[in-house]
């Protein structure tokens, strides 16, 4: 990701989470669920997050894996790892931190949040048995090479899923998605003083490969199966990549 997209999202670290309810109406939290079930995280696996933001999808893959798996969530914005850390600490606090009666009920979780670029993972080979993306993979500057990085670090049998927003290939849901980006969400980041960090929206959505394009392109970068989901009348996807 180039430095201009890495400010952006430094910029908006603060009010992340909330304009994502407002902006979905919650219903992102039902599409996360969605891609964290489509990766087949399981007790004990370790799992990883690209592109994590304020961790919501690491923290949901960190109650897949349990007590005995591991979660790494990677992103390049210190901001919103900050915040993910913290969100994490709030979730999960530490035993030592907590009334002795509530300890016993707490999840012992491990996540690593780690500061890189999805396009050089500073993870080995065949080290991942899950993984998921959201939201990031239109954002990255090469996707290619950002598919590539994930085929490599993920084992041979573990699958990905990758959510993120998507042009609609009906007209109407066209005009509707860009009236709703350009009368709704634009307002909005602009009440919060961040109308230039959301404005980038509808040129990326533009530029984005679709459905078949990446399956195409997850193929060419060695994953055996890809599958696309398209969800919310095509203006919301997700990609499928399994590793043989």
């Amino acid at each position: 990701m180039n430095n201009e997209i890495q400010s952006i999202f430094n910029r908006i670290a603060p009010v992340y989470d909330q304009l994502n309810d407002w902006l979905s109406l919650g219903q992102h939290r039902i599409w996360k669920e969605m891609a964290v079930k489509w990766s087949a995280a399981k007790p004990g696996d370790t799992a990883l997050d690209l592109c994590c933001g304020s961790g919501d999808l690491a923290l949901r893959l960190a109650r897949r894996v349990g007590a005995t798996g591991k979660v790494y969530g990677v992103d390049f914005s210190p901001n919103l790892l900050e915040t993910a850390s913290l969100r994490s600490q709030r979730q999960y606090p530490q035993p030592a931190l907590a009334s002795l009666r509530d300890a016993p009920r707490m999840p012992a979780v491990s996540i690593a949040w780690v500061e890189a670029d999805v396009l050089n993972l500073p993870f080995d080979d065949n080290q991942f048995d899950a993984a998921t993306m959201g939201y990031g993979l239109r954002n990255v500057k090469d996707i290619p090479r950002s598919l590539q990085e994930l085929y490599r670090v993920l084992k041979p049998g573990a699958k990905a899923a990758i959510l993120d927003f998507h042009r609609p290939s009906n007209l109407q849901l066209r005009i509707f998605q860009q009236w709703y980006l350009d009368g709704l969400v634009v307002p909005v980041a602009n009440y919060l003083g961040l109308k230039e960090e959301y404005a980038y929206i509808s040129t990326s959505l533009d530029r984005f490969p679709i459905g078949k394009e990446q399956i195409e392109l997850a193929h060419q970068v060695g994953f055996a199966v890809a599958t696309h989901y398209p969800i919310v009348n095509g203006m919301m996807g997700v990609l499928v990549v399994s590793k043989f």
